[in-house]
C-alpha cells in the first residue's frame, strides 16, 4: 500500500499543563476526571466515516478499507460508521470522491440518530452546512419526502449542495436564510435539527489552535443568537414534534442555560425528553453553573466529554412540543417548472438501456437554463423562503450533445445496461485526476465512441468520453477530486 497521509498535528496539540492553565480551567468542577480530560485533548482525533446506505453497506466499505491495508474499527452505537487513524485523509480516496462514504466526527453523527426519524416526516435542518447531518436525515427518510436544509451563508450553502450532490441526496431543498427569522409561511415540521453555531470548544482535538485564539466571553455573545434560533425552532415545530438542539462546545452558557431559558418562556408547551445514547458514555446535563441553579430536568440533556468516548466534546438536548396545541395550516408549495422533458429523458432511456418507466420514481424539473434537476417523486418544497436548489442537477442540456452530470451518472449508473465502461485500478486513478488515458482493446471493442458511464469494481465513478481517436477523456469535476496521485 502506498497510502498518502496528512502531516500529523500531534506537535501542536496541547499538553495537560497547557490545558490546566488555559480558559478550559473554568470547567474543572464539571469534569468527573480532570486529568483524563486534559490528557485526552492532547491526542489527535480518529477519522470517522459513515457508509452511504444508498450505495454501499458498511460491511462492503470495511472490505474496501481492509484491502487498502487499513484497519477500520466499528464505532459502538453507530452501526453504519467506522473509525480510521487520525492522520488518514479520507477526502483523497476514490471511494470518498464518488460518494460511497462521508467523513463526519462520531459525536456529530449522534443527533440525527436520536430524532426518531421515519419516512413521511417533514424535516428542517436550520443550520445545515456542510451537510453531513442533512444527508443522514435524508437517508433516514429513505431519500424520499421533504427535508429543508437551511444556512445563513451562501458560500456554505454551495459546500452543502456539493456534499448532497456527491452522496446522491434527492429529497432536500436548500435555502439561504437567517433561521431565527424563518418565515411562518414556510410551514411547520415534524422534526427540526438545530445544530447551533457555537464557540466550538469541543473541537480542540481537531483544531488545537482554538486553545490560543478562543475568547471565553464569546459564549455570552453567542447565547442570545442561540436562544433566538431555538425559540424559532419551537415555533416552527408541529404539535407533538421533536427538536434536537446540539452544539460542539463545553460552555453551559451555550447549552443548558439556553435550553432552560426557552423552556421557561414556553411555560409547559415544550418538555425535555431524556436522551439515551446506546454505545456512548454520556454525562447528564449541568443543573448548577456559576451560582445559578437550573431546573432538575436539565439533567435529561447529555454531554459527551472527550475522555469518556475518545471523541470531541458535544452537547445534546431533545425537546418535545405538546401534542394538544393547535397546528398551523399546511404551507404553500413551490410551483416548479415541470413541463414536458420527453426529448431529453427518452434520449437517456434509449442510450443507456433504462426501463421505460424509469422516471416515474422521480420528480424532474428545470431549475436553471443549464438543464434538468431530479428530486424524489414525493418531494414537496415550500414556496418560501426561496430555494437555492432542489434535489440534484442531473442532466446538462445546454451542451451538444447533452450529458448527465457526475451526480446524475452516479445516480442512474447502477441501472444502465449499455455504454458502461469498467476501468482498471490505473485507469480509475487517471480518471479521478481528470486525465486523458488509453482504453484496452477489449474496452474499445465493447463500446462505440461517445459518452460512457465509467465504473470501477462495479461502483460508478461518473461520465467519460470515448473519443474516435482511441482515448478516454475524464469528465470528473475538479471540485470533487481531492486526489493528487493514485492510491489504494
Amino acid at each position: 500500500m502506498n497510502q498518502r497521509t496528512a502531516r500529523s498535528s500531534a506537535a501542536s496539540l496541547p499538553t495537560p499543563d497547557q490545558i490546566a492553565d488555559s480558559w478550559l480551567g473554568r470547567y474543572r468542577d464539571l469534569v468527573d476526571d480532570w486529568d483524563a480530560f486534559a490528557e485526552s485533548l492532547g491526542r489527535p482525533l480518529p477519522v470517522a466515516l459513515w457508509a452511504n446506505p444508498a450505495r454501499i453497506s458498511v460491511e462492503a466499505l470495511t472490505e474496501l478499507l481492509v484491502e487498502q491495508g487499513l484497519s477500520p474499527q466499528p464505532i459502538q452505537g453507530l452501526p453504519n460508521a467506522l473509525n480510521l487513524p487520525p492522520a488518514f485523509r479520507a477526502g483523497q480516496q476514490w471511494w470518498y470522491c464518488v460518494g460511497l462514504a462521508h467523513a463526519q466526527e462520531a459525536v456529530s453523527q449522534l443527533p440525527v440518530t436520536l430524532m426518531d426519524l421515519k419516512p413521511g416526516q417533514r424535516v428542517l435542518d436550520m443550520c445545515a452546512a456542510p451537510g453531513g447531518k442533512t444527508a443522514q436525515i435524508a437517508f433516514a427518510l429513505d431519500n424520499r419526502g421533504t427535508v429543508v436544509a437551511n444556512d445563513i451563508s451562501y458560500g456554505r450553502i454551495k459546500a452543502l449542495q456539493g456534499n448532497l450532490d456527491r452522496l446522491g441526496v434527492l429529497n432536500v431543498t436548500t435555502t439561504q436564510s437567517d433561521a431565527s427569522n424563518w418565515p411562518t409561511a414556510g410551514g411547520q415540521f415534524d422534526r427540526i435539527l438545530l445544530d447551533a453555531p457555537c464557540s466550538s470548544e469541543g473541537t480542540i482535538r481537531r483544531n488545537p489552535s482554538l486553545l490560543q485564539r478562543h475568547d471565553p466571553a464569546g459564549s455570552q455573545r453567542l447565547g442570545p443568537r442561540q436562544r433566538a434560533l431555538l425559540r424559532k425552532a419551537v415555533q416552527r415545530c408541529r404539535p407533538g414534534g421533536l427538536i434536537l438542539y446540539s452544539t460542539c462546545t463545553f460552555a453551559p452558557e451555550e447549552n443548558e442555560l439556553v435550553v432552560a431559558d426557552i423552556l421557561a418562556e414556553c411555560e409547559g408547551r415544550v418538555r425535555l425528553r431524556t436522551v439515551d445514547i446506546p454505545g456512548f458514555d454520556a454525562a447528564p446535563g449541568v443543573t448548577e453553573w456559576l451560582g445559578r441553579t437550573l431546573p432538575p430536568e436539565l439533567a435529561r440533556c447529555r454531554r459527551l466529554w472527550p475522555h469518556r468516548n475518545d471523541t470531541g466534546g458535544f452537547f445534546i438536548a431533545l425537546l418535545e412540543k405538546e401534542a394538544g396545541l393547535p397546528a398551523e395550516p399546511e404551507p404553500e408549495l413551490a410551483t416548479l417548472a415541470e413541463s414536458e422533458h420527453d426529448e431529453w429523458l427518452d434520449g437517456l432511456l434509449s442510450k443507456y438501456g433504462l426501463p421505460d418507466d424509469y422516471w416515474s420514481r422521480y420528480r424532474i424539473n428545470r431549475q436553471t437554463r443549464r438543464g434538468l434537476h431530479l428530486m424524489a417523486a414525493d418531494h414537496a418544497p415550500p414556496a418560501v423562503p426561496p430555494a437555492e436548489g432542489r434535489g440534484i442537477f442531473f442532466h446538462r442540456t445546454n451542451v451538444r450533445p447533452p450529458k448527465p452530470t457526475t451526480s446524475g451518472a452516479l445516480l442512474i449508473g447502477p441501472d444502465v445496461t449499455r455504454f458502461r465502461l469498467e476501468l482498471s485500478r490505473e485507469q480509475r486513478d487517471a480518471y479521478l485526476r481528470r486525465e486523458i488515458f488509453a482504453p484496452t482493446p477489449e474496452q474499445l471493442a465493447a463500446n462505440p465512441p461517445g459518452q460512457v458511464i465509467a465504473s470501477y469494481r462495479g461502483h460508478v465513478l461518473g461520465i467519460a468520453i470515448l473519443h474516435r481517436s482511441g482515448v478516454i477523456e475524464s469528465q470528473f469535476p475538479s471540485r470533487w477530486s481531492g486526489r493528487t496521485s493514485g492510491t489504494d
